[in-house]
């Protein structure tokens, strides 16, 4: 008899979403992409060429590919707004979810997907984080994890993508929640998994600039922002995230504790070739985020593929989904306001800054 497969659908089709289908159709041998689903009519041309042929079945109205035959799983890569709403259906039609990062720009529709969840305790429900399924940050997590460089204090990383001059990300800051949410949310989850689930924000501030794309102001947003956030505990996390890099993408981690430090992609490189030129030596770096990630995104496609088949664990917890887009949302609302925002032991808020 042949192997069991996860039959998955995916939803949107667009940058993430593609790559999505085709590693699930792909790259996942555990799983048989069965259904996709995309309103946008470029999309589905795009999906008639390269998943159709496949056996691939093709929707235009997300309730409808729900239904399909004999679907197990969703993959949901639609646009940030609708993520918590699809989510929710997903789980009401008895499938497991995959949902890109974040469940929503909103604190409250953010848990109530959690909220949700406890109710269908059958399902595997993730938030895809792809920097934990990443071979260097689990190796620095593990070498944290043994006692390498004792007790892990101060946490520094950064999202920082190449400048897009098509004005992409101006018109993206309109449901995005901004570059706290939206870049630095993966930094935020990356602190609360080397230093701990249960820890505690004691404080955080923001701070940013539009050096490139002076738009950004009208959807309150910056292409530059720095954030800065204390934790209960004595640890400190501090976060840079940037629309306008030149040589391309860089996104990196240091990692300080009391005894040494860690760092992932302090110096980034795309290949391991070095041009050695009449102005000096040269390395080329990944141009964009899924050039950096683009095997942690298959590693997270076969991990939650394995979850489902076998009814083990997800690797991360949805709940700290929801703490990530509290932070981020925190340091958004610290950035427009101008105000630190400080919480007790218990991490609740002491005083509300005004937007």
């Amino acid at each position: 008899m042949a192997p069991q497969k996860l039959k998955v659908a995916c939803a949107g089709l667009g940058r993430m979403g593609a790559r999505h289908a085709l590693h699930f159709l792909n790259r996942t041998p555990r799983a048989e992409l069965v259904a996709a689903f995309t309103p946008d009519p470029n999309e589905v041309q795009w999906a008639k060429t390269n998943l159709e042929p496949s056996g691939v079945m093709i929707y235009t109205d997300y309730d409808e590919m729900l239904k399909h035959p004999q679907l197990q799983a969703v993959v949901l890569s639609t646009v940030t707004t609708v993520h918590a709403e699809q989510a929710i259906k997903a789980m009401e039609a008895n499938l497991h979810v995959l949902c890109e990062k974040p469940l929503s720009t909103s604190i409250e529709i953010s848990q109530s997907v959690v909220d949700v969840a406890k109710k269908y305790p059958h399902l595997k429900v993730m938030c895809g984080f792809s920097r934990r399924f990443d071979a260097s940050y689990r190796d620095a997590f593990n070498r944290m994890d043994s006692g390498a460089i004792g007790r892990p204090s101060v946490f520094r990383s950064q999202t920082c993508d190449k400048l897009d001059p098509s004005g992409f990300f101006v018109e993206y800051a309109k449901f995005s929640g901004g570059i706290f949410v939206d870049c630095n949310i993966h930094d935020i989850d990356l602190a609360l998994w080397f230093f701990g689930q249960d820890s505690i924000t004691k404080s955080v501030a923001a701070f940013g600039i539009t050096a490139v794309q002076p738009e950004l102001r009208k959807y309150k947003d910056v292409d530059n922002g720095v954030g800065v956030v204390e934790f209960w505990g004595g640890k400190i996390a501090y976060f840079y995230s940037s629309r306008m890099m030149a040589a391309g993408q860089h996104d990196m981690t240091e990692i300080i504790g009391t005894e040494g430090k860690l760092t992932v992609n302090a110096n980034p490189q795309g290949t391991l070739v070095d041009m050695y030129e009449p102005n000096g030596i040269r390395r080329e770096i990944p141009q964009h985020y899924y050039g950096r990630f683009e095997q942690a995104f298959v590693t997270e496609a076969n991990e939650f593929t394995a979850a489902c088949l076998d009814n083990t664990k997800v690797p991360l917890k949805l709940t700290g989904a929801v703490q990530a887009v509290t932070i981020g949302c925190a340091l958004q609302e610290s950035l427009i306001s101008g105000k630190k925002i400080d919480f007790d032991e218990t991490g609740r808020r002491l005083e509300r800054a005004s937007l």
